[in-house]
């Protein structure tokens, strides 16, 4: 016969073990914390505002060639990664990375139909995110002109260093709340298995239904401390009775 749980047996089954399921959150609270806030090493961002736009002397909107200039964008995308500009970065800020490290931490955000593009850069040090984002901007815009024989990048907003730099990563109250969610899941989790492979009899609803037995009478648990003063309640009174 196959056994199947209905709710109020679910919450019975979470309710008997809730110290455990409690205890186990917990833990995952505090191991998240630690490793958040003691051992991942905090990660800076900063970004720079990048415009594709050839100039026009008649100072007249060319849609064409402002189409163009957006379907450039994927082009100088690739150019802003390649050695030709990383490389001159890395040399130019002494910076002890490869081209491929230093790519891993640089992102290119662009959106449809826009000729402006975001450059972010992120880096243990924020004042090396900005410096390494600004540098790359500079850059990229003096190299273009021999590389593509074009115009037509500006950069519209520099990086800058905040006062009080807040770390992108990593996120505490996002570790946090996942490892409480996780916790919660994994005490759950080992709280049925417990009462899975738990073959004792807890009450006469389990001995009528697995032994079939009629209960003739319970005897009701007393806590320690009503137990207790029954007991010396009941000592005082022979000791009362002797004297």
């Amino acid at each position: 016969m196959e056994e199947t749980l209905n709710l109020k047996e679910v919450l019975t089954i979470i309710r008997r073990r809730l110290k455990l399921i409690t205890l186990i959150s917990m833990f995952a609270i505090i191991f998240s914390a630690t490793v958040t806030f003691f051992l991942l090493t905090p990660i800076y961002q900063a970004s720079t505002q990048i415009l594709v736009n050839q100039k026009n002397k008649d100072n007249q909107l060319d849609l064409n060639q402002m189409q163009s200039n957006v379907s450039l964008i994927n082009t100088y995308k690739e150019i802003i990664k390649s050695p030709v500009i990383v490389e001159k970065v890395i040399n130019k800020l002494q910076i002890d990375q490869s081209v491929e490290q230093l790519n891993s931490n640089i992102m290119i955000n662009t959106r449809d139909n826009s000729q402006v593009f975001s450059l972010i850069v992120h880096d243990k040090n924020a004042g090396m995110a900005v410096l390494i984002a600004n540098t790359i901007s500079e850059t990229f815009q003096k190299e273009i002109k021999g590389i593509m024989n074009v115009d037509n990048v500006s950069i519209l907003a520099r990086a800058e260093l905040d006062k009080n730099p807040i770390p992108v990563k990593p996120n505490p109250i996002m570790n946090i709340a996942l490892a409480a969610i996780i916790g919660l899941m994994v005490g759950v989790g080992i709280s049925f298995l417990l009462e899975y492979f738990d073959n004792t009899l807890k009450d006469s609803k389990d001995i009528d239904s697995y032994l079939g037995l009629p209960v003739l009478g319970t005897i009701q648990k007393i806590p320690q401390r009503k137990a207790r003063r029954k007991i010396k309640k009941s000592k005082m009174g022979v000791e009362t009775f002797e004297s």
